[in-house]
């Protein structure tokens, strides 16, 4: 089968120095964004997690994530992505059931190993036991979620004997995503049975991902496929592009320090292949349609999110955009993608 299309917005919270928008105005004024795009009838609202950085970047998303559920009525709400090592797996079943609850069953979970010293270094984790706590994590959220009585014994966590409460409203619990850029990431995905946030080489994780769900008699069509990938939807890019561009080199500079520190990291993004795109698309309607669609349709993408405040920018200055892209440009990039689906 084909997953229908979801559509929505991604934040981060930064307010880097200098920023003319103080920290407490930018959660003020995301939050009222999102509601706008619960109004508005788009699907999602993701988070992301950094940690001790200057601007502030978002370092849990649980409490906003409260918040958003709070002051919506249908957007489902998820990660791209959480920090697993960082996240004892038993709090965070329960931070999920809770949240799940207080939803009405809107919650989902996108998962990363993280990768910037750092983080590693400030929670005194060595980045060595990253993949190991990482799994863990998904075998113990999966045993909480059932609300029954479990034991765990395995390499980085020891659990007697305990049952999680309370259980989540989603059967299960809510849906998780893995987030990979490797052929490990993609493996990692396909034998977990999760859903997928892939970046880099499309050869090196979004194919080998698909390939091992088909080895094992599984359909890619009845799984997710989610990115942070905006839109600026603009009669005068000119205009309207440069106080973005100003902001998203920012937010390369920082992405950069952490690259020049995992050199691994950024060879995921060198290699002689098919890189999935993740650039803004700024332009008029037409443009705009035209872009996603062929994106959506390229990748097999099922879920996409824009960035509702670059850094240092108010969310209020996308508001716009974000209403012309929901009214105008969502109904056109679904119609498009359904007829080349047949």
């Amino acid at each position: 089968m084909s997953q229908p299309l979801r559509f929505g917005v991604v934040h981060d919270f930064r307010s880097p120095p200098g920023s003319p928008v103080a920290l407490p105005e930018i959660y003020a004024q995301a939050m009222e964004q999102i509601e706008l795009v619960d109004q508005l009838g788009l699907d999602l609202v993701w988070f992301t997690e950094h940690h001790f950085l200057e601007d502030g970047h978002l370092p849990n998303f649980v409490p906003v994530a409260g918040a958003v559920a709070a002051r919506t009525k249908r957007v489902r709400i998820s990660t791209d992505i959480a920090l697993a090592p960082f996240a004892h797996p038993l709090r965070l079943a329960e931070d999920l059931a809770v949240l799940d609850n207080l939803s009405g069953g809107r919650m989902e979970l996108g998962l990363g190993m993280g990768y910037a010293p750092h983080e590693f270094k400030g929670f005194g984790i060595p980045q060595s036991r990253r993949v190991s706590l990482t799994e863990e994590l998904v075998e113990i959220l999966r045993l909480a979620w059932t609300g029954e009585p479990f034991s765990f014994h395995g390499k980085r966590y020891d659990i007697d004997d305990v049952a999680v409460a309370p259980r989540p409203v989603q059967p299960g619990g809510p849906p998780l995503w893995i987030a990979g850029m490797s052929e490990a990431s993609a493996e990692r995905a396909a034998r977990y049975d999760t859903h997928l946030l892939p970046q880099g080489a499309r050869n090196v994780v979004l194919d080998p991902w698909r390939e091992r769900l088909l080895d094992s008699g599984r359909d890619p069509g009845d799984y997710r496929v989610g990115i942070i990938r905006s839109c600026l939807v603009t009669d005068d890019p000119e205009r309207d592009w440069a106080p973005i561009k100003a902001a998203e080199r920012y937010r390369m500079s920082i992405y950069g320090r952490f690259f020049a520190e995992t050199p691994d990291r950024l060879s995921a993004f060198d290699r002689d292949q098919v890189s999935i795109p993740q650039g803004w698309i700024v332009g008029d309607v037409e443009h705009c349609v035209a872009e996603l669609s062929s994106f959506i349709i390229e990748f097999g993408i099922t879920d996409v999110v824009g960035w509702g405040a670059p850094p240092g920018m108010a969310p209020s200055m996308l508001n716009g955009s974000i209403e012309r892209f929901a009214k105008e440009v969502v109904p056109r990039v679904r119609a498009n993608v359904a007829a080349a689906q047949g």
